[in-house]
């Protein structure tokens, strides 16, 4: 089973939430309505990675970059940073379809995370950035969400078993983009001016 990092220690997710559509803009730059009700999908344990790739089966990649956070009994005790990789032709195939997002979405190594560090505060405040070569590519904060993390956490719930260390990924803010090989992506959460995590890594 794959892990992530939490508070210095590997922890093991069973599963990672993910919301879909959850920024308005992103929803707009994709050509996608504003959902009337949480969009949600989840990825396995096996979608857990180290490398952010370029590619998968020869398709291209899209870098998706998301505030995220690790339950322990039903609460959210860690906080940290993802990039969700999305094989971006296929699911519009997919979704022209009517057909599921998983082939799209839910791939090995389709999710990276910086370490989760502790969290046990109100999360009003968070916000998130990606730098790709030193340049701003995505930047959101929590009050452009169209589901806060509270209410995000609530809705999961009523719909899922969380088991301890699983993750909920909130979205991502406009700016996604296709995943360059040999350039560098740095993310991190933030509270306020304070950076709570941290990820870096070189695309292959």
């Amino acid at each position: 089973m794959n892990s992530v990092v939490f508070d210095g220690r590997p922890v093991v997710p069973s599963k990672i939430i993910c919301i879909g559509r959850n920024f308005a803009a992103h929803a707009a730059e994709l050509g996608n309505a504003v959902p009337e009700a949480m969009v949600v999908f989840l990825k396995p344990n096996s979608a857990i990675g180290q490398t952010l790739r370029s590619t998968w089966a020869g398709e291209a990649l899209h870098y998706e970059t998301e505030i995220c956070f690790l339950v322990r009994a039903g609460r959210y005790a860690g906080v940290g940073v993802g990039l969700d990789l999305t094989r971006r032709a296929l699911q519009s195939e997919l979704k022209e379809k009517g057909l599921p997002w998983e082939r799209a979405k839910a791939f090995n190594g389709s999710a990276v995370f910086s370490a989760f560090t502790r969290f046990n505060a109100d999360p009003a405040d968070l916000h998130v950035q990606l730098e790709v070569d030193g340049q701003c590519r995505q930047q959101g904060h929590v009050s452009q969400m169209l589901y806060k993390p509270d209410t995000l956490l609530q809705g999961v719930q009523q719909e899922f078993c969380l088991q301890d260390n699983d993750i909920i990924m909130t979205g991502t803010p406009e700016g996604v983009g296709a995943v360059s090989p040999g350039s560098h992506y740095r993310a991190q959460v933030s509270a306020g001016n304070t950076t709570l995590a941290t990820a870096s890594w070189q695309a292959l």
